[in-house]
């Protein structure tokens, strides 16, 4: 049998210290076979000096793309309208992690297990390391509940260096790119909330990847303690930058895809913006029975308060 093929989406931004020791993660990938289409987001850095130079040592694996600044999550979409369907799978994959040497071998092998006639998305738990490397922490560690509809809408679990999809999701996605980005939370969580109402998304709990964290991290995860993280979180809240984001991308994604959704899903969608969108009442109303969910039981608390507040 022929080796899957796998086209990685990598966006860079002034990522010229880990850019080498990452692209050589990906090019050293086990039983795959890999192209790299790269977008520079307008660098000011020598990141494009570096890319250039890792261009023309792998010629036939790497596109490149030097572009304006438009922010990381333009950047994704950018790269998704230009990726090729003449390949099995997709990756996407940011520029300051080190892929595992069997990261993909390890997607495509449980994504050949499904019905690959259906949009699927694999992701999986990452290694958190530091900058050295050095291990940190697994995270996600566990994922209790399902990959559903009902927990996409709400709440990101897949983190979107992990992620591998098959064509029919990226067909999904490419059929109906919203006409703005500004109701889009990060181009990850779109793909997962797109694919678990048509299809299915498998997790798997072994890391695929070192998970770099650092002071430039654009987005990722957090080796903050507990009582750190949700003083954060709730400091982001108090401050709006996080208000509005969860029922703004809700309303765009039944706009875009709410035709196609199954009645049950669409029903469900229409209450949940419906009651959000009325007074007190109806909220109080709603939220005991909310059909969706965080996968922590705290999450789910701030998910039905955030709510109740108008604020979500």
């Amino acid at each position: 049998m022929d080796k899957p093929s796998v086209q990685i989406l990598l966006s860079t931004y002034n990522g010229t210290t880990y850019l080498d020791e990452q692209v050589e993660s990906l090019i050293n990938q086990k039983d795959v076979d890999i192209q790299i289409l790269i977008r520079d987001d307008g660098s000011t850095d020598d990141t494009i000096a570096k890319l250039n130079a890792l261009k023309q040592r792998y010629p036939q694996q790497i596109i490149l793309y030097p572009e304006n600044n438009i922010g990381v999550v333009a950047s994704f979409f950018d790269l998704i309208q230009r990726s090729s369907e003449n390949f099995e799978f997709y990756a996407f994959c940011d520029q300051d992690d080190v892929w595992m040497p069997d990261k993909l071998a390890q997607a495509v092998a449980q994504l050949r297990k499904k019905d690959g006639n259906r949009p699927l998305m694999y992701c999986s738990a990452t290694q958190m390391v530091s900058q050295a490397l050095e291990p940190l922490k697994v995270w996600p560690a566990d994922i209790p509940r399902p990959l559903s509809f009902y927990n996409a809408l709400i709440e990101n679990v897949c983190v979107g260096c992990t992620m591998v999809i098959n064509k029919e999701t990226l067909r999904l996605v490419k059929k109906r790119m919203p006409a703005s980005l500004q109701n889009i939370i990060m181009h990850d969580w779109w793909i997962y909330l797109c694919t678990s109402s048509f299809g299915e998304v498998v997790f798997d709990a072994r890391p695929s990847i070192w998970y770099r964290q650092h002071q430039n991290n654009v987005l990722g995860g957090s080796t903050d303690g507990w009582a750190s993280k949700w003083r954060k979180r709730l400091s982001r809240f108090i401050k709006g930058k996080n208000r509005y984001i969860l029922s703004r991308q809700a309303r765009q994604f039944i706009q875009l895809y709410g035709q196609d959704l199954p009645s049950q899903m669409y029903k469900d969608i229409e209450q949940f913006l419906g009651s959000y969108q009325k007074g007190l009442g109806s909220r109080i109303k709603y939220i005991y029975q909310s059909p969706f969910y965080r996968q922590s039981r705290i999450d789910n608390w701030i998910y039905k308060l955030v709510f109740l507040l108008g604020k979500l």
